[in-house]
């Protein structure tokens, strides 16, 4: 069965209190519930993970070489920041898309910068949660038309 990891980043775990006007309600249990449920009606499995930190981010990027077919990232603030997730991303050769729940392109200018989107199949930002589905549709055509 093809599996999908869906990564989180720094903060994703106070979704529904964080930030509720950028951010939304939904909760992270929300949004991993939602992920499931999209991978079933999909024929996917899908390995849900959320870390604050960089390195132990990398090191599941990592993990997933050999065992993950694709890759669904949310690394919140680090796209902005970490050359070493980019690394992670084309060292493992898994697809990858980058994840967000706002719209980084209508924010802070600092934000408009991502690292992850050099290795990435392809952005999905803006559409809150919603935007885990859409991904998760996306990466499961995108590996059933590589396959």
């Amino acid at each position: 069965m093809t599996s999908i990891l869906v990564l989180n980043g720094p903060n994703l775990n106070l979704l529904g209190t964080r930030q509720p006007e950028i951010y939304g309600s939904t909760t992270l249990a929300d949004i991993e519930a939602m992920c499931h449920d999209t991978a079933k009606t999909l024929g996917v499995s899908v390995t849900f993970e959320q870390n604050n930190v960089e390195g132990a981010m990398v090191d599941l990027i990592h993990a997933a070489r050999g065992i993950q077919d694709g890759i669904i990232l949310n690394a919140g603030a680090y796209t902005h920041t970490s050359v070493a997730l980019m690394d992670a991303v084309s060292s493992v050769e898994i697809p990858t898309i980058e994840l967000h729940l706002s719209n980084i392109h209508a924010r802070e200018e600092f934000r408009h910068t991502s690292y992850i989107a050099k290795v990435a199949l392809g952005v999905i930002c803006g559409f809150g949660a919603h935007g885990y589905v859409l991904a998760l549709q996306a990466m499961a055509q995108h590996l059933k038309a590589s396959s």
